[in-house]
């Protein structure tokens, strides 16, 4: 229960950190323009290209099913990531974990790369270049904190596979009409998946 607890009162923190910018942005840029939660992504997914929606969650899926194997290899024994406090709980961290994936950290980074840095810069540079932009960030916020600690091939991997998850899933918003909600779905699964791997 105290495992719960404590991720509630992160993930709380984190959206309220991760949302500050965009708001403060709202409030002085578009606040008589558009309510705040539409502004941020936060609406019903509205999906013109189902096809096209549908190869994006497979490939988001494909992506997040691949990074873990791939970064277990290149990770060094004596560096643990974030989700590490779950380690052989088994189901007994599984609402703590869930808590974690999805409003501690998939909700928070949502808002902040998809639904705020990717939109917006959308909106004045074109899609390609907006999304790509935020992908980068994405990937590198993930891989920055490991330069230097581990060597170089470790935070290159996971500056490369979380810059292009956050590519795929910021396509993925864009076939559903600009809502982030598809993403937060996708990127909790992808951290529930992960921390499940190291909970048993």
């Amino acid at each position: 229960m105290r495992t719960l607890l404590d991720e509630a009162v992160r993930a709380l923190g984190q959206i309220i950190v991760f949302s500050a910018l965009p708001f403060v942005v709202w409030v002085f840029a578009a606040r008589k323009r558009q309510p705040f939660c539409p502004w941020i992504g936060l609406k019903k997914p509205v999906v013109a290209e189902p096809g096209r929606f549908v190869i994006g969650i497979a490939a988001s899926l494909v992506v997040a099913a691949a990074m873990s194997p791939v970064l277990d290899s290149l990770w060094p024994s004596d560096v643990q990531l974030a989700n590490a406090r779950f380690a052989g709980q088994g189901l007994a961290a599984l609402p703590g974990a869930v808590v974690f994936a999805f409003f501690a950290t998939a909700l928070p980074e949502e808002v902040l790369f998809r639904g705020f840095i990717g939109a917006r810069l959308g909106e004045r540079l074109g899609f390609a270049a907006g999304n790509t932009i935020q992908a980068a960030l994405f990937g590198l916020l993930h891989g920055a904190a490991l330069f230097g600690a581990l060597g170089l091939w470790p935070p290159l991997a996971v500056v490369a596979f979380t810059g292009t998850l956050g590519w795929i899933m910021g396509y993925v918003n864009h076939k559903a009409g600009g809502s982030i909600l598809p993403s937060v779905v996708l990127h909790g699964v992808a951290n529930a998946y992960a921390s499940a791997l190291i909970m048993f």
